[in-house]
């Protein structure tokens, strides 16, 4: 095993990908636990697919896929934030009409030129291989605001969180704090989609915020236990992905899985003791 890890660590297109794998892991589920108490849960899949679409368009426009695919993806998360408030279309209904749009689009695009090159397919099911010096500078640089920002707003976050009519009545900006996390959100989206692709990164979000709520009931606690879970799964799901030579994405999904069944039985255990 020793050996193994050392062999692991030796290679620099892994450290890159533990580097911004951690990185993005933390981020995920910080603000997983804040969109799944919401509600929101899915708008990480649907901006994972907008993401794809914009990926795919810079691609044949021959940009760079991450800065567009930033500057799409937030603006798609403002969209979906304030239609979904002025529209009166659901939640759901909102984020899967844009979301099956993007992907068609996206699609529409590498057909029309050189098909689903390698990029492009990385980009949808995620690779470790695919992490350059660049991506893994502007994805470090990111993620730090995501968890900065976050911190530094956490008391209005919670507030928000959980009574947001409470919150405005006492001053708190409750639109620039939903907007706020939607755009933490679509950042977080972005920067994990070379590892864990966008047809898996919503998986991020989600898990560690299910597994923690599993045994935990206070938001401090669901929080921490969610960053703590999340970028543990992300080390042994990758360190798998490695030495059994399986998707990284995959890897690390199966693995959020298998701590969410034993958190949800030790749930179970503790409520029949």
């Amino acid at each position: 095993m020793t050996d193994l890890l050392t062999e692991f660590f030796s290679y620099s297109f892994i450290l890159r990908a533990v580097i911004v794998g951690g990185l993005v892991s933390l981020c995920a589920a910080l603000l997983g636990v804040i969109l799944v108490l919401k509600r929101y849960s899915m708008i990480g899949d649907g901006l994972s697919h907008v993401g794809f679409g914009a990926l795919a368009v810079a691609a044949t426009l021959n940009l760079a896929p991450l800065p567009v695919s930033v500057v799409v993806v937030i603006t798609a998360a403002f969209l979906l934030l304030r239609l979904s408030e002025k529209s009166g279309l659901r939640g759901d209904a909102l984020t899967a009409l844009v979301s099956s749009s993007a992907i068609a689009i996206g699609i529409t695009a590498a057909s029309l030129t050189t098909g689903l090159n390698t990029d492009v397919y990385n980009y949808m099911f995620g690779s470790i291989f695919a992490m350059s010096n660049a991506d893994v500078i502007i994805s470090a640089v990111l993620s730090a605001a995501v968890i900065l920002l976050f911190a530094v707003f956490y008391n209005r976050i919670f507030a928000i969180t959980f009574d947001g009519d409470f919150a405005s009545a006492t001053g708190t900006k409750v639109g620039f704090y939903n907007s706020l996390t939607a755009v933490l959100t679509a950042v977080t989206v972005v920067i994990g989609m070379r590892i864990m692709g966008t047809l898996l990164i919503s998986s991020l979000i989600i898990f560690p915020a299910l597994t923690s709520m599993r045994l935990f009931k206070s938001f401090k606690a669901v929080t921490l236990s969610s960053a703590a879970v999340s970028v543990v799964c992300f080390f042994i799901g990758i360190f798998s992905s490695y030495a059994f030579n399986i998707p990284a994405g995959a890897s690390i999904v199966l693995v959020n899985l298998s701590a969410f069944i034993i958190f949800s039985a030790v749930s179970l255990i503790k409520k029949r003791t």
